[in-house]
């Protein structure tokens, strides 16, 4: 627990008077807001609403006998949060006919009104902190003692000696607090629209037009550019936007570090403003791709994300992770999203129509993460794949089926809503236990093996599978469960087995995911369709068994 005590000087009893404006209370004063200068009512205003309520309070529980009576020295007021993890404590530290000294005390800046001091429980830490005049929200000078105590313990023939001593360390210096403000739109056109001249809001996500700046960048996989590059060209030519489009490859092969530094060095050639959106159309490896060049490019310029792809509407488009696998030259092997970042886009375009243009594979990969999705959140998600997933496969999410079509974007609705969920409050992943992992533990490894014919989708619903067994072995769900789920991965046509997720495999992901997750496996199992719990103890010998239990099912 952290505790916080925030001492502040006389003038705030002044402003505790104040009461009858902020809380509309009948309670009547000996001072009133006209008494106060205009730099007390100021700072008054500037003070949290939290702190201004417990002031009030502190005033309104003292004796009503006398309007006319004074906190007395050392009055305190206590907060504390809804976690319960820290208090803050308001001392009240003079007295208040120190008050009449307000007057020339009005041209002290604000950094001089307050001063917090943390308690860091078992670090024996102390933390003493006033915020500096020109940046008092965000920059504060400190001065830090730390007191440990040191016991060591000897044992000689005669006797056993305990010496205890005591260390302070002082330490003085500044601390800079920024929260990031991040905000962003995932957009659902209406199908089939967002290359429509008469469209603007492919447009309108590259920016604002300033005058005589008539141009934009696009940065396109391969396949989008032999699909759809002519049409997104003339889009921009029709809005009279000359565009400058950069095609790179899309494969799960060319997402490497050097197809980032291709895409910086067509940005600097370019010569991208710093505040000038580009667009990124493809699929989730280009979007990676992307983001990243985004990120380091000036330290940071927009971009939007326009997915063209099932697997990238409903998994790369919607979070802030970016990154590319990488290539160890110590260890030489190749790790997975080894080398990324957290950087959000701009916003995002989805258009479901893209789809269309899918080869039935790629369709089959994508429902990869949405089933997924359905496994550990979501049993009306999982019962629309079961009811109507072969359906969506084969009609490729067409718009001349109305069923499948309004399937479809429910389908998509739900796995974006729960992703957004999952990744909203957590997007920086301070906390680590995250069901979305499902299907992401076994799964790096097995799309590293080299010559491995085997899409992300793919890999994540075998990694997906081979945990259903897990949680069947540990009695977390029947064997009527795993059959149904089962037979939903395969009217999907998804994988459910691969050759390459041996005993040595599978053993070797739980390590990695040690080091990945902070020193736990933390691997997400299902306790019923939709419901899902992390677990840290899986062992060889249950991996083992797993496998036995796995291979029954294979074709």
């Amino acid at each position: 627990m952290t505790m916080k005590h925030l001492r502040t000087p006389s003038e705030l009893l002044a402003m505790a008077c104040i009461k009858e404006e902020v809380l509309n209370s009948p309670i009547k004063s000996s001072c009133s807001s006209s008494d106060l200068s205009s730099a007390v009512i100021e700072a008054w205003a500037s003070l949290p609403a939290e702190i201004r309520s417990a002031l009030v309070d502190m005033e309104q529980q003292k004796s009503f006998a006398s309007s006319s009576s004074q906190p007395e020295k050392g009055s305190t007021v206590s907060l504390s949060n809804s976690t319960g993890s820290s208090s803050t404590c308001f001392e009240l530290e003079e007295d208040i006919s120190s008050s009449s000294k307000t007057d020339t005390s009005n041209s002290d800046s604000r950094a001089s009104m307050l001063e917090i001091v943390e308690q860091i429980d078992g670090s024996g830490t102390k933390i003493v902190l006033k915020p500096l005049e020109r940046a008092p929200e965000n920059v504060f000078s400190f001065h830090k003692i730390q007191t440990k105590e040191d016991t060591r313990v000897e044992t000689t023939p005669a006797a056993i000696v305990t010496t205890k001593k005591t260390i302070v360390t002082r330490t003085r210096g500044w601390r800079n607090v920024f929260t990031l403000p991040i905000s962003y739109d995932v957009n659902i056109v209406p199908y089939g629209t967002l290359l429509d001249a008469e469209n603007p809001q492919l447009l309108d996500a590259t920016g604002p037009r300033m005058e005589d700046y008539n141009r934009a960048f696009a940065v396109l996989d391969e396949a989008v550019d032999r699909l759809y590059g002519a049409k997104v060209r003339a889009y921009f030519a029709s809005n009279k936007i000359e565009l400058t489009v950069s095609v790179l490859k899309g494969g799960e092969d060319d997402k490497r570090p050097e197809a980032v530094d291709q895409l910086i060095d067509e940005l600097c050639a370019y010569k991208l403003r710093r505040r000038e959106p580009f667009l990124a159309i493809g699929g989730g490896c280009l979007l990676d791709i992307a983001g990243m060049a985004a990120n380091l490019y000036r330290r940071g310029v927009p971009f939007v994300r326009v997915p063209t792809t099932l697997l990238a509407i409903v998994d790369a488009s919607v979070g802030v992770k970016n990154g590319v696998d990488y290539c160890c030259v110590k260890t030489n092997e190749s790790y997975k999203n080894r080398i990324g970042s957290f950087y959000a886009p701009s916003s995002c375009l989805l258009d479901p129509a893209f789809i269309t243009t899918q080869d039935q594979r790629n369709i089959c990969n994508g429902f990869g993460e949405i089933m997924k999705l359905a496994l550990v959140r979501s049993v009306a998600l999982f019962e629309l794949l079961e009811t109507h997933g072969a359906a969506l496969v084969h009609s490729h999410f067409s718009a001349e089926s109305t069923i499948t079509k309004d399937v479809g974007t429910r389908i998509i609705d739900l796995s974006i809503q729960i992703m957004l969920e999952e990744l909203g409050p957590n997007l920086w992943e301070y906390q680590l236990e995250r069901c979305v992992d499902y299907g992401h533990t076994f799964s790096k490894l097995l799309e590293m093996v080299p010559g491995a014919d085997i899409m992300h989708g793919e890999a994540v619903n075998v990694d997906g599978f081979f945990c259903c067994i897990l949680s069947y072995l540990r009695g977390y769900i029947g064997m009527e469960t795993v059959h149904r789920i089962y037979l939903v991965m395969k009217s999907l046509n998804l994988p459910t087995h691969s050759e390459n997720l041996t005993s040595e495999l599978a053993w070797q992901s739980c390590k990695d995911a040690v080091e990945h997750r902070h020193g736990e496996q933390r691997i997400p199992l299902i306790t019923d369709i939709g419901e899902s719990i992390c677990v840290c103890d899986v062992t060889p010998d249950e991996l083992d068994r797993a496998l036995v239990v796995m291979k029954q099912f294979s074709p």
